[in-house]
């Protein structure tokens, strides 16, 4: 089964849509691990409450369009995301297909790797950390890809990691 990363993120009672949005991925795929959660700055220059962000890794036999489709969005539905015209709105949660294996796939359903996840500090830095050694398709290494990024400056909530850790991998 492909191993696949998901970046996850809200900014919206962010600590329970984050727990929900772990709880009910790993109902669907098998979730292998869990990042540290980041505090991020929201994007798009409109006033509104910090992103906690995180990066979830799983092994799924479903295809990458399945994944988005039937598993990511459907749980985005479930914890009341509306999708506007605008791609900066606070959300209650965002599911995003990092990686998918080695996979490089760009159709009007689909594109693998996510075109964000090399200028996304928190991404990177949850993917890392999972799968040091993580490729980008075509076999580049992530941390050379994203080396500019400045990692350094993210804001780690370690007690909530663990929180999550603890609830979502020991507690199946």
């Amino acid at each position: 089964m492909p191993r696949v990363f998901i970046g996850i993120g809200s900014n919206v009672n962010p600590e329970a849509n984050l727990r929900k949005s772990l709880w009910r991925l790993s109902l669907r795929v098998r979730l292998l691990a869990v990042s540290t959660v980041y505090r991020t700055r929201p994007e798009g220059g409109r006033p509104q409450p910090d992103y906690l962000d995180c990066v979830a890794e799983a092994e799924t036999a479903l295809s990458p369009a399945q994944l988005k489709h039937g598993v990511l969005h459907r749980i985005e539905n479930e914890l009341g995301r509306t999708r506007g015209s605008d791609s900066y709105a606070s959300r209650t949660c965002d599911l995003d297909l990092l990686l998918y294996g080695d996979t490089a796939l760009r159709t009007a359903e689909v594109i693998v790797p996510d075109p964000n996840l090399t200028e996304r500090p928190y991404l990177v830095a949850g993917v890392l950390e999972l799968a040091p050694d993580a490729t980008l398709p075509g076999g580049l290494p992530l941390a050379r890809a994203a080396r500019a990024l400045p990692l350094e400056t993210l804001a780690p909530v370690p007690q909530l990691t663990s929180r999550l850790r603890k609830e979502i991998l020991n507690g199946r």
